[in-house]
């Protein structure tokens, strides 16, 4: 799984579309909720999934508990890379940076930051590689090392 994480208008699409010309995009939990991309995984055919937040702002609405609805998440995240090393395609993420600037005042504006936060946080983990992008550059933070290697 790849993952590429930027601000808002960063650049982020862009790059993705460069790198991975053909591929199928997906809004997160369009087609059947967060579990959506099992039915769009092809193997050969990357998966971008995008729109991040709209889907973590529709969950906070509806899941009273943050935590459930990370575990929630880190369960998705986790059958995104088993799905892959069993061949079944590759997945890219887009995820929105969120945890730069002033903290929201409205409780439901700093709940789905934090969700992004613990998000981008869990599918950093889970990632073979993290990349950052910033005015239209990507630089790697993360890359998956030979096997025997650790992070």
């Amino acid at each position: 799984m790849q993952l590429f994480i930027g601000g808002a208008c960063a650049g982020k699409g862009d790059i993705v579309t460069t790198r991975f010309p053909g591929a199928l995009w997906l809004k997160a939990g369009e087609g059947g909720g967060l579990s959506g991309w099992r039915d769009r995984l092809t193997p050969g055919r990357p998966l971008v999934i995008s729109g991040w937040s709209g889907w973590l702002s529709n969950a906070l609405a509806d899941e009273g508990d943050g935590d459930r609805l990370r575990g929630r998440l880190v369960d998705e995240l986790k059958a995104m890379v088993e799905s892959e090393r069993q061949g079944h395609g590759e997945i890219v993420l887009i995820l929105p940076e969120m945890g730069r600037g002033i903290v929201p005042m409205a409780v439901e504006d700093r709940r789905l930051r934090d969700l992004a936060g613990w998000l981008s946080q869990d599918a950093a983990a889970h990632a073979e590689a993290v990349w950052y992008v910033r005015h239209g550059l990507a630089r790697c933070l993360y890359q998956s090392a030979p096997a025997g290697n650790s992070r």
